[in-house]
């Protein structure tokens, strides 16, 4: 969790600091170009992510209508809100990061790595298994398939056949089933009874 805020924090540190070597570097932009530099690069990338985002809709719907589910246009989804997110924020870097996220070409990756290594973990967690298929169908997930089961050497495991059910020693017992209740002589009349 301290990662993730640290990470939070640089952002808007690294833009600064970006921006300030930006103005001092180059003569010919001043503190007014950069500004609009921002706010061009903000307004194209949400044009961007509009375009991109009636794209992914489109494939949406398509897919559905297929009878497919639409696992990788809903994260393509979650990535241009996050790339929209990012563009909104004045800076190079989080513009950068925007971008990234918004062009097809390298939210491709960005999608399969975060299908990889998140989603399906996540699922995985969540169903046992079910979800990617890693479940186990025979057996047990430790055992060894080359052991021998009738073998015992081991003192874990007894082969026992059909007559090692049977019990003759003079310890012993039976249980009698008998019915107990006292018989009145009323069962022959009463259909009911048993």
């Amino acid at each position: 969790m301290l990662r993730w805020i640290f990470a939070l924090l640089l952002i808007p540190f690294l833009d600064a600091v970006l921006l300030a070597v930006i103005v001092t570097q180059f003569g010919f932009l001043n503190w007014v170009g950069m500004i609009l530099l921002v706010v061009l690069t903000g307004l194209v990338g949400m044009l961007l992510v509009r375009a991109e985002g009636r794209r992914t809709i489109r494939k949406m719907q398509r897919s559905m209508a297929q009878g497919q589910p639409p696992t990788n246009e809903l994260l393509d989804g979650g990535l241009l809100i996050a790339a929209g997110a990012f563009l909104l924020t004045p800076g190079l870097v989080t513009d950068l990061l925007g971008f990234l996220l918004a062009v097809p070409l390298t939210r491709v990756p960005i999608r399969m790595a975060l299908k990889r290594y998140v989603v399906v973990p996540y699922a995985d967690k969540k169903t046992g298994g079910f979800a990617s298929g890693g479940v186990w169908t025979f057996g047990f997930p430790d055992e060894d398939p080359t052991r021998d089961v009738g073998d015992s050497s081991d003192g874990e495991t007894y082969d026992l056949g059909e007559d090692a059910y049977s019990v003759d020693d003079e310890d012993a017992y039976t249980i009698d089933f008998e019915d107990e209740r006292p018989d009145d002589g009323d069962d022959e009349d009463d259909p009911l009874a048993r």
